[in-house]
């Protein structure tokens, strides 16, 4: 007889929080459901212009460019996450979800600490602020998917609410990029994050499983071209 105990847990998606310094985890943000889809999108980074400058065509393209790569593909991911505070009775919510909702704002919004000392160099006359910098953030999806991101979007859906008006329930849509060594300085944590997250695509990438130009109609080589007889009428 199978018990429940003995049922696996899912594996959890979440975003942790690193300082890029001293690489600790300084916030652990694990998403209370996995999302249903995931929707990627990549990017190449091509070294020519797109179009064909060969003979009759209009684009503007280097032909010797034209297998380059300038870095890395640039991926965005997006999804829905769902929070429902009435799925953990268990857990004491007198702010109903505000924490949870407030901890992702917090990945794209500066601290008053920092806007204060941003303040405070204004008035000091300072001519140029350098914008402010936040702290590595990763995305995890299992262990094969562990990569650096920046959020670019975040809209939330409150639906649901309690006595004293604190959200109970909501559905949030995510959108973010991928940081790769293209965007992030020389040495950085988050480059070398990036460098391993590669690393296991190229590792996926070897174990997959190789076709055959047979299946592919090409049984005589690729190199060999078939045509169909001409019939004259």
């Amino acid at each position: 007889m199978t018990r429940y105990a003995d049922i696996p847990k899912p594996i959890r998606s979440g975003i942790v929080v690193v300082d890029p310094d001293t690489g600790t985890p300084q916030r652990i943000i694990v998403l209370q459901f996995n999302p249903d889809t995931l929707e990627r999108s990549v990017s190449p980074q091509s070294a020519g212009d797109s179009g064909d400058a060969g003979g009759g065509g209009t684009g503007s393209g280097d032909r010797n460019e034209a297998l380059r790569l300038k870095g890395p593909a640039q991926e965005t991911w997006k999804f829905t996450a769902e929070i429902d505070a009435t799925d953990q009775f268990d857990i004491a919510a007198p702010d109903g979800i505000h924490p949870q909702l407030a901890t992702l704002e917090m990945l794209v919004q500066p601290t008053t600490a920092q806007l204060r000392a941003a303040s405070r160099l204004s008035q000091k006359g300072a001519i140029e602020i350098s914008p402010i910098e936040m702290p590595l953030t990763l995305f995890t999806w299992g262990s094969k998917r562990v990569m650096p991101v920046r959020l670019t979007e975040l809209s939330v859906n409150e639906s649901a609410f309690d006595v004293n008006l604190n959200p109970i329930r909501a559905s949030l849509g995510i959108g973010m990029k991928i940081l790769t060594v293209s965007d992030l300085p020389a040495g950085h944590r988050g480059a070398d994050l990036y460098m391993a997250h590669l690393a296991q695509k190229e590792r996926l990438a070897a174990a997959a499983r190789g076709g055959s130009l047979g299946a592919l109609g090409l049984g005589g080589g690729i190199g060999t071209a078939t045509s169909a007889p001409i019939r004259r009428g």
